[in-house]
């Protein structure tokens, strides 16, 4: 097949590919426009999130048999028109789940133990012992909503460390010996930490807003490693100040663009955004939770096999 890269991945996968018997070729830097020009030539597209591949995009894929995007969603595609049009749709969610496991791991640990603050302190010179006292997780209870390869990969690595795991799914019996599923109102009831592991879907946008918030008995931690778009930014503040939501930590941000390579959609800066920059109990990274040395192999190797098994 001839394949067309749009964005760059690790090596392997090209010389894989070629090596397969493949003609690959790459265009990292044409317009969507431009790309739209040419791609009827082309049997498959391997894509990040450089753009929207739509229905107008679709169209002029006379040719196409697949394509793939090296991550773990597909919402950047039109994905009912695809399938209408016989494309088959590869994503490489195992490739990054164990690092999304550590990296909600790593985020928890931090608000626990304060380190953010501690650590700001101590290059200022104070040395507040009592201030910075922590929490530990055995004895608490952290649920999971959404419990595929992401959910999974952070209930294992919770185990040893003696807290209770409970995971809520559309899907039914997908509990394990990592999670016990439940309904959502026992999510809700038992919760000391809340970690999203959803697509971005209708169901999952804005899911986390006020009511949702005051669904939960206790005041509660959040950690999102999903989609940024999941989570009323405003309401979540607003819980944050109340104490409702003791802290968060967050890799992914409404704000962001559908590209995740940018923040803003605007010039300005939301206001809700300003005070998570400026919050003592709020962790903020740059979507970058699958964002590992290894995980960009795993995930191109991902998608070479896949590719390879059409």
């Amino acid at each position: 097949m001839k394949i067309l890269h749009i964005d760059s991945n690790h090596d392997l996968m090209i010389e894989q590919l070629d090596a397969a018997g493949h003609s690959n070729h790459t265009d990292f830097t044409s317009s969507k426009e431009e790309i739209e020009a040419k791609i009827d030539q082309y049997e498959g597209v391997v894509i990040r999130s450089r753009f929207k591949i739509d229905k107008q995009f679709i169209d002029k894929a006379t040719n196409l048999k697949f394509i793939a995007r090296v991550g773990a969603g597909l919402e950047s595609i039109d994905i009912p028109y695809a399938e209408s049009k016989g494309i088959q749709l590869i994503a490489a969610p195992e490739g990054n789940r164990n690092a999304v496991g550590e990296h909600a791991l790593g985020m928890l640990l931090m608000l626990f133990n304060k380190l953010k603050l501690a650590d700001a302190e101590v290059r200022q010179g104070q040395w507040n012992r009592e201030k910075n006292r922590g929490l530990e997780l055995e004895g608490k209870t952290v649920g999971l909503i959404g419990y595929g390869n992401m959910g999974n990969a952070f209930a294992k690595k919770l185990q040893g460390f003696d807290c209770e795991v409970l995971c809520y799914d559309i899907k039914p019996n997908l509990g394990n010996a990592h999670a016990r599923q439940v309904i959502l109102e026992e999510l809700q009831e038992k919760s000391d930490v809340l970690s999203l592991h959803t697509p971005w879907t209708p169901l999952t946008d804005k899911m986390v807003d006020k009511q949702f918030i005051e669904g939960f008995k206790k005041p509660f931690w959040l950690i999102n490693t999903a989609r940024g778009k999941s989570v009323v930014t405003a309401d979540l503040v607003d819980a944050l100040k109340s104490g409702k939501i003791l802290g968060a930590g967050l890799d992914v941000l409404e704000y962001e663009k559908l590209s995740f390579e940018n923040l803003f959609t605007t010039e300005e800066m939301p206001e809700p955004l300003q005070y998570l920059i400026q919050a003592d109990t709020v962790i903020l990274t740059p979507h970058i939770a699958g964002w590992t040395v290894e995980s960009k192999i795993k995930l191109s190797q991902t998608i070479v096999d896949k590719i390879l098994k059409l």
